[in-house]
Formats: C-alpha cells, structure tokens, sequence
C-alpha cells in the first residue's frame, strides 16, 4: 500500500501551507484580543477579503465542480487542505463554495441562488435541526402545507450555523406527514430571509454561535422546491455525510498545532531546575497524543478516500468522525495541562480549542449516533470486520 501524496498533492498541500502561515496566522493575536472583547474575530469583509486573496492563488472552490469555477478536489485533497486550515484559529475558509446539496437546483435556481453563493454575493445555510430532532433527523415537525400554488412555512429550526448572517436557507419541511420522513414525506425549500423568517442568535461556550430560525406562515413559491417533492430527508443526509470526514481533518490539523505548543512548552519551561519534558508524567502525555493522532490520520484519509473510489463512505466516516472528535479533545485537553495556569487563560488560544473542539463531538452527528451506525453497520452485515463491504 502506497500512502505517499503525488507531486501535484504535495505541490497543493505546500501552497495551502504557505497561504495560512503568510497570509492568515500573522491575524492570530488581534483575533484573540477581539474575541476576549466579546468581538468577531474576523468581520464578514475580512473574510472576504482573505479568500480574494487565496483566489489569486488559484484556491477557489475546492469542491466546486470545474464548469462553476472550482477546483474540483478529491475528497483526500480537501481532507488535507482542511488540516492545513486546522493550523490556525482564525476562522478563516476558503470561499467559492456552495452547500453540496445546492447543486441539486434547478437552471432558475442556479442563477437565484447557486451562483451568487459561489461567488460570494449570497450567503446560505442548512436547516434541518428543530428543537426536538437533532441526532434524530427522521423526526422534524416544522410543516409546509400547499396554498395554492404556495407552501406554507410554520415551525422553528435550531442550532444552524450561519443562520444569523445568511439571506436565504435551504429547510427541510415536512409536506406529507402520512407518508413519513423517512418515506418521502419531506421536501427541501430554498427561502429568502425577505420571504418571513427571522434568526435568533444563540449563545455557546464556543466563539460565535448558531442560530434558531422562526418560519410563522411563511410563504413559499412552488418555484422554490430543491430537488423533488418528497426528496427533503435524502438530501439532509448527503449534505450531513460530507461533513463526517471534514470535521476530523481540522480536528488534525488543531491537534497538530495544539501538541507542537506543548513541545515547546516541555522543552522551555523549567521546573526544579530541569526542563518538563524530562519528567515521565510529560513525556507519556506526549507520546499518547502522537500515536492518537497518527490513528485518526489514517482513519480519515481512508473516509476520503472510500468517498474518492465511489464506495459508500458511512461506516468509514462514521469511524472518522467518532475517533477524530474523542482524540482532539484529549488532545488539546494534555496541551492545557502541560501548559499548567497559562494555558487556562485566555492569553492563548488552548482554551478556546478546548471550548471549540468540544463541538466536534456532538455536531453534524453525535458519538453515540456514531456507534449506533458503526455497531449497526456490523450487526446486521452491512459490512464485514476490518470495513469491507460484505
């Protein structure tokens, strides 16, 4: 088995490096002055103006197909480039791209709503968490009834990122409730802002936050069906599965950053008048998180490449996602403890790693939910011991 990258991988991998170590790192101390503030760390135009930046580059689109202006990356490429992008906590990402699930629309659609999120003159976001259906999915409640040649809009959704700065969202609602989620009794809308809806922001441990979305009669042209009648909870599930391989790749990427601190840290700081680093408590914290490491880096780049080589990627994902997520927390957890007081304060960015990859474990699918697909994946033959499909 050959795990070494091509040229032009590397040659990618090196360019992104370089983009995040010139053009993005040099933004971390002002971030974390402005977050202790209470501020975004980086504005809307800042943003912006940094993906601009990697455009020039030739970073644009790296899912997007080539025909929209992308790059078109294998699922292994962008699995690396969002380790590079683990590296800082700048909360930065390359622009040009769109919701998986939006290139689904129809020509009309495209022109709405596809092409100006490329671009970056839209912004969008995924809406299928409510209130009482999170891990369960197949449970949603908001409803969309037929008036004329309208839906109407009545429910709330939850926990959506982006939904405090996004003008439009694609929200699975329930249009048949006889024939079930799961059954084809969902649709996928895409809604303005300017249609009704409004956000709510809400507060976490972590920087930023989601947001609810209030529909109350909100009026929907039939124009503005994503996919077909009844296609909603299948297009929920592709859009959550990409997510199952990304979320470990920067969780990598923090995890590299966060345990190269803790190497400093135990060869500088002295105690007793030796460096910590010669004491076996250290060493051992350091040696576990590198062997860690290791294993959700091959974990994942065998999620990716499983979705590379066509084959169906959940039950590597799943695997991906679950160790990826367990092993950046404990991770960044020994990172703060080898960095003792300091590494508590806010001076530095290990606690907001630790308040930001405690998500990991519970967006986009929780731990649990994990092993119940793994487990079930097992259980009923899916797939035999070792991943292979049986």
């Amino acid at each position: 088995m050959d795990f070494s990258l091509s040229d032009e991988e590397k040659a990618i991998r090196d360019t992104v490096r370089d983009f995040i170590r010139k053009e993005v790192m040099p933004l971390e101390q002002e971030v974390l002055r402005r977050e202790r503030n209470h501020q975004p760390g980086l504005d809307l135009s800042e943003l912006r103006e940094l993906q601009l930046k990697a455009k020039k580059f030739g970073f644009w689109g790296l899912s997007t197909p080539e025909e929209y202006g992308g790059m078109n990356l294998s699922a292994v490429m962008q699995s690396l480039i969002w380790t590079e992008i683990g590296h800082t906590f700048v909360p930065f990402r390359f622009g040009g791209e769109a919701d998986n699930i939006l290139f689904y629309a129809n020509d009309e659609q495209k022109k709405e709503y596809l092409i100006p999120t490329i671009e970056g003159e839209r912004i969008s976001c995924f809406a299928i968490t409510e209130p009482g259906a999170g891990s369960d999915a197949a449970n949603i409640k908001l409803s969309a009834r037929k008036d004329g040649d309208d839906w109407v809009l009545n429910g709330e959704k939850t926990f959506i990122t982006n939904g405090n700065d996004a003008d439009f969202t694609i929200v699975v609602a329930v249009t048949d409730r006889e024939k079930g989620v799961r059954g084809g009794g969902t649709t996928a809308f895409l809604v303005d802002r300017a249609m009704g809806w409004r956000s709510e922001f809400i507060q976490t441990m972590g920087e930023g936050g989601p947001a609810s979305l209030v529909f109350d009669n909100v009026r929907v042209p039939s124009r503005n069906i994503l996919g077909e009648i009844g296609q909603g909870f299948e297009l929920g599930m592709q859009w959550i599965g990409k997510g199952r391989y990304t979320i470990p790749s920067h969780a990598i990427g923090i995890a590299e950053r966060a345990l190269s601190m803790a190497l400093d840290q135990a060869r500088t700081r002295e105690t007793f008048g030796k460096p910590i680093g010669t004491n076996q408590a250290i060493q051992w914290m350091i040696a576990d998180s590198e062997v860690e490491l290791e294993a959700a880096r091959w974990l994942v780049l065998r999620a990716a490449w499983t979705v590379d080589q066509g084959m169906d990627p959940r039950h590597s994902s799943s695997m991906a996602k679950l160790y990826g997520a367990g092993m950046v927390n404990r991770v960044v957890d020994r990172v703060m403890q080898i960095h003792g007081g300091m590494g508590y304060t806010r001076e530095l960015p290990i606690e907001r790693w630790y308040r930001q990859v405690r998500l990991f474990r519970i967006f986009e699918g929780t731990d649990e939910m994990q092993r119940l697909i793994i487990s079930r994946d097992l259980l009923r033959g899916y797939t035999m011991i070792g991943g292979h499909l049986a």
